[in-house]
């Protein structure tokens, strides 16, 4: 993960993107199946939220399970299959990421009219 830098720094004096990144390695140490990432992206700036992005894959790359919840569709890599789509608590979708991620589905879900597009495998929406 590139951290070993920070070994001594705590956590508290690193940036976002460092401290992210020093959480993720040290769930690795214990060699999970399974990463949960919850909002990831947030804290970061767009340098970062790439470096992520690419971590993420790279993850996935090697086997690793990852489980992504966030409202940002950008960061659903290319490596995920599935997509479920949360309303109120409530599942408004659940399937293959080409059938969930829709212009439609994501209009629907967030109440206001949305372009959705698709670039090297990462999705983007237009509001």
């Amino acid at each position: 993960m590139g951290v070993a830098h920070l070994a001594n720094r705590p956590v508290a004096e690193m940036s976002s993107g460092e401290a992210k990144r020093t959480l993720i390695a040290r769930a690795l140490v214990h060699e999970p199946q399974t990463l949960l990432f919850d909002e990831p992206g947030n804290a970061l700036d767009l340098a970062g939220q790439v470096e992520l992005r690419n971590e993420m894959l790279e993850l996935a790359r090697v086997g690793l399970g990852i489980v992504l919840v966030t409202h940002h569709v950008s960061e659903i890599i290319p490596g995920m299959e599935r997509v479920v789509l949360l309303q109120r608590g409530h599942v408004a979708a659940d399937g293959p990421k080409e059938q969930v991620l829709t212009s439609e589905q994501l209009s629907s879900l967030f109440g206001v009219p949305v372009r959705l597009f698709r670039d090297d495998g990462y999705f983007y929406v237009h509001a």
